[in-house]
């Protein structure tokens, strides 16, 4: 049994196993960006993506399928390396934070000019609106940032006002606005 076990394992060369999971990891990472960069609105950039996939599946693909039957071990490798890939590229695609973030700050007024000045002068437009809440005044903050920037925003509001209330939502498209001309060149 012991035997017949390693002949299995062993049935696919080192070097050919690694191959087809290493090929298979970058071809799916590459899979979940195309879907993300399409998503966001990203097209050619998509586009060019799919085009190297789609290479990298054929080639990929073909090895295996051409020998699964005497290497079942190809098929499981294949499998490993389409889990591993799909991992590889949600953290690639946090790590990238493509996108745009709305950000909402219920904030106490007496906090409110503070925290508005250190957001403005951090490069940030902030439209403020006065509302009442169950007990007292506040402040509604909102902005309109890259995804990348998110969690530095909230913690800078929440180190000024650790009461602060804050939503954060994905924002598919925005059409004119306050965009400072640092920001614009640099896109």
């Amino acid at each position: 049994m012991f035997l017949g076990i390693w002949d299995f394992l062993t049935s696919v060369p080192l070097w050919e196993v690694a191959l087809i999971f290493l090929a298979k990891v970058v071809e799916v990472t590459i899979s979940t960006l195309r879907m993300i960069y399409i998503n966001k609105g990203f097209r050619r950039l998509g586009t060019m993506l799919s085009l190297v996939e789609i290479l990298l599946w054929v080639f990929i693909a073909s090895r295996v399928i051409n020998g699964v039957a005497e290497a079942p071990m190809k098929g499981i490798i294949y499998s490993f390396g389409f889990a591993a890939g799909v991992y590889a590229g949600s953290i690639l695609e946090s790590y990238l934070a493509v996108g745009k973030v709305y950000i909402q700050a219920i904030i106490m007024r007496e906090e409110a000019s503070k925290v508005i000045n250190r957001l403005r002068d951090a490069g940030y437009a902030v439209t403020v609106i006065s509302a009442q809440g169950k007990d007292r005044s506040r402040k509604v903050l909102m902005m309109f940032v890259n995804r990348k920037n998110r969690e530095s925003i909230i913690k800078m509001i929440n180190e000024m006002d650790d009461d602060a209330l804050i939503t954060s939502h994905e924002v598919s498209m925005i059409k004119g606005g306050y965009v400072p001309m640092w920001r614009r060149i640099a896109k």
